[in-house]
C-alpha cells in the first residue's frame, strides 16, 4: 500500500525530540494503515457543538484533509450534549444526502435510540468514530485517544506537584456530562494517576461543556467559601477560571482536561498550569483518512489517536497546532 506522507505534520520539527519521535511513529503507522486513493464524494460530520472550542480544531483537521482528498464536508452540530434526539436527525439528514461516510463525535456513548440510528446509516457506507466513546459495533473505526490515558497525565502530573508527605491539598473536577462516554474514563485516569499523592479531589461537577454552563458549576464549585488549591476542568470551565483569576489576581492552580484556543492562550501567559495536548487537528485529519480507507471496504477495530503530551505553561504561542482564531465551518 502507497504510503501519503501528506499526513505527516509540519510541526513535528517545533516539538520536543522524544515527542517528536513517538507522534512520528504513530502518524507513520496511521498513514501506512490509511493510505489509499480517494474519489470524489461526501463525508458527514456530526459534532456535538461548537461551542467548545476544542471541535473546531478537529473540524479543521477533517475539512482540510477533505480538500486534500477531493471530499465535501457537511457539518452538523447537535447543539450539546443533551441534544439526543437531534443528533439521531441528523444522521437521517446525512442518509438523505447520501453521503458516502459519517463521521460522529456522539453525544451518548450507548443510548439505544441513538446506537440504532448509527446502526440503521451504517448498512448503506461506513460511519467512523470521532473523539467521543460510541459503544457500537457498527462503526467501521473509531479516531480518537483513550480519554483514561488523558486523566493519568493529569493526575501523574499533579502527584509530581503534590508528592505524599506535604500537607493535604484539595482539588475539584469540573467536567462534561456522564452520558457523553469521555467523562468517567477521564475521572478513572485522574484518580489513578493521584493515588499516594497530597491531593485529593473532593467535588466533581458536571454540565454540558458550553461556557454558560461550565461557568455555572464553576460558581457552584467555589460558593462554599473555601477556595480549592487546584481546579481541574473541562475546556471552558477553566476558560471562566482564568476570568476570575484574572479579576482576583490570583487563585487556584488551573489545569484543563483538553486543549482549546483559550487555553492555549492560559499556558502562553502562565494562568494555566498544564494540559494533556492529543492533537485534534490532528485527528480530524486521520478520521478523513479512516472514512476514505473505510469506503474502500477496509475498516479497523482498534481505535487509533495520536501520542498524548503534557504541556506546561510558559509555552511559546506556536507550539500547538490548532485552527486558525477565526475558522469556524460553514453548518448544514
Amino acid at each position: 500500500m502507497k504510503t501519503d506522507w501528506s499526513c505527516l505534520s509540519k510541526r513535528l520539527a517545533r516539538m520536543k525530540h522524544a515527542y517528536r519521535r513517538s507522534i512520528h511513529a504513530a502518524i507513520a503507522i496511521a498513514c501506512v494503515f490509511f493510505g489509499g486513493a480517494a474519489t470524489a464524494g461526501d463525508l458527514c460530520v456530526l459534532v456535538p457543538h461548537f461551542k467548545d472550542e476544542y471541535w473546531l480544531s478537529v473540524a479543521y483537521g477533517i475539512e482540510a484533509r477533505a480538500k486534500e482528498k477531493g471530499l465535501t464536508v457537511h457539518f452538523f452540530e447537535a447543539g450539546g450534549y443533551r441534544a439526543l434526539s437531534h443528533q439521531v436527525e441528523q444522521i437521517a439528514a446525512c442518509e438523505g444526502l447520501d453521503a458516502r461516510a459519517i463521521l460522529i463525535g456522539a453525544v451518548s456513548s450507548d443510548d439505544g435510540t441513538l446506537l440504532s440510528a448509527v446502526s440503521r446509516a451504517a448498512t448503506h457506507r461506513p460511519v467512523i468514530g470521532l473523539v467521543n466513546e460510541l459503544h457500537s459495533d457498527a462503526l467501521m473505526a473509531r479516531v480518537g485517544v483513550d480519554w483514561s490515558q488523558m486523566g493519568a497525565v493529569i493526575g501523574k502530573h499533579l502527584a509530581r506537584t503534590f508528592p505524599a508527605g506535604m500537607p493535604p491539598r484539595h482539588a475539584v473536577l469540573l467536567t462534561g456530562p456522564g452520558e457523553s462516554g469521555w467523562t468517567a474514563p477521564l475521572e478513572a485516569g485522574l484518580r489513578s494517576g493521584l493515588e499516594g499523592s497530597a491531593l485529593s479531589i473532593d467535588a466533581v461537577l458536571s454540565a454540558d461543556t458550553g461556557n454558560a454552563e461550565q461557568l455555572r458549576i464553576l460558581e457552584k464549585a467555589l460558593a462554599g467559601g473555601s477556595t480549592p488549591d487546584v481546579i481541574v476542568g473541562s475546556a471552558p470551565a477553566i476558560e471562566a477560571a482564568m476570568a476570575l483569576h484574572a479579576r482576583a489576581g490570583s487563585g487556584p492552580l488551573l489545569i484543563a482536561t483538553y486543549i482549546s484556543h483559550s487555553v492555549a492562550r492560559g499556558l502562553v501567559n502562565g494562568s494555566v498550569a498544564a494540559v494533556p495536548f492529543d492533537n485534534p487537528m490532528l485527528q480530524g485529519r486521520w478520521a478523513v483518512e479512516a472514512a476514505v480507507t473505510a469506503m474502500g471496504g477496509v475498516g479497523r477495530p482498534e481505535p487509533i489517536g495520536p501520542p498524548i503530551e503534557l504541556v506546561t505553561k510558559g509555552i511559546s504561542p506556536s507550539t500547538l497546532k490548532m485552527s486558525p482564531a477565526d475558522y469556524f465551518p460553514s453548518l448544514d
